[in-house]
């Protein structure tokens, strides 16, 4: 078989990309909430990651409420407001009704709305998208959001670290833990091997330990993840490619704007990662611009792709 008609083979073969949203919540000390999934799940078994899920259909109409209500699924954390005088509700009844909705029980919107709550969705800040490589079974095409916690986020859950049984529809569990960490401290952990992150998370977990110094949150690191939620960085569409592996055995993965990758020449933008099956580790990001000026427009040909 021609490597033509490979390649159009695997073009076909592969598995489309699934809608699907993430949520990057900081809290006032800097701190980002990211959930451990059970070793024994279908897809990133171990992996630290940010809340998020696939776009369903039946209870979101946007990629912003996807987020909002996996994130609600998954830690607990709500991401409401109240538009009346109601009290919000209490952490027991707020349990209850993530894991009904979770089991598809409950509808989210439904559940908003007997309570008198609106989905904070303006607060939401596109942070780039990411699409899965072409190889693994399920692949995701997912759009990145960032959220900054008010002081009393209405669910309680805002700093610190909570154990999490999260049922499946299957009675297994799908995320073990919750917890808030400073990206710097999660970077630590990946370094030393405690935690397992995938690429896009590192990537995203390493641009904000860059803005988000020291343990209070401050209006102008709020300010400068909003400019790049609104300039170039903010829209980028990630499709990593391997250009090939290293002496020690890592993979060498580019990413648009590299300069093999559509960037000018010395252009750098790329990962070095030790692939597992499902996994990854010894993760180093390699970037040499400056992602609030120097972003290279011509290298992303999807700068407002729509999912």
């Amino acid at each position: 078989m021609s490597s033509q008609t490979s390649t159009m083979t695997t073009s076909r073969t592969a598995a489309p990309p699934r809608p699907s949203a993430s949520l990057v919540v900081v809290n006032e000390r800097n701190e980002i909430l990211l959930v451990h999934r059970n070793p024994k799940a279908s897809s990133f078994g171990g992996m630290h990651v940010f809340p998020g899920g696939n776009l369903d259909k039946n209870q979101d109409d946007s990629l912003v409420m996807t987020a909002i209500r996996e994130t609600f699924e998954e830690s607990g954390l709500l991401l409401a407001s109240s538009f009346s005088s109601c009290e919000l509700p209490s952490d027991s009844v707020l349990d209850e009704a993530r894991h009904a909705i979770h089991q598809q029980k409950l509808r989210f919107q439904q559940f908003l709305s007997s309570h008198n709550l609106q989905a904070d969705a303006s607060s939401l800040l596109p942070f780039t998208q990411w699409i899965t490589p072409v190889g693994p079974p399920k692949r995701f095409h997912t759009q990145f959001f960032v959220a900054f916690l008010p002081k009393t986020p209405s669910s309680g859950f805002s700093s610190g670290a909570k154990q999490e049984g999260i049922p499946k529809h299957d009675g297994g569990q799908e995320v073990i833990e919750a917890r808030f960490l400073h990206p710097k401290k999660a970077l630590d952990e990946c370094r030393e091997g405690k935690i397992s992150v995938m690429p896009p998370q590192y990537y995203i977990l390493s641009t904000l330990a860059d803005i988000l110094e020291g343990s209070v949150n401050t209006a102008d690191q709020r300010t400068k993840v909003k400019t790049l939620s609104e300039g170039l960085f903010g829209r980028m569409l990630i499709n990593p490619r391997k250009l090939s592996e290293d002496p020690k055995g890592r993979s060498i993965l580019t990413y648009e704007g590299d300069e093999t990758r559509g960037g000018s020449k010395g252009r750098l933008h790329r990962a070095l990662v030790k692939l597992n099956v499902g996994s990854a580790n010894e993760i180093s990001l390699i970037r040499n611009f400056d992602v609030f000026s120097e972003i290279e427009a011509k290298a992303f040909t999807h700068l407002d792709a729509k999912l």
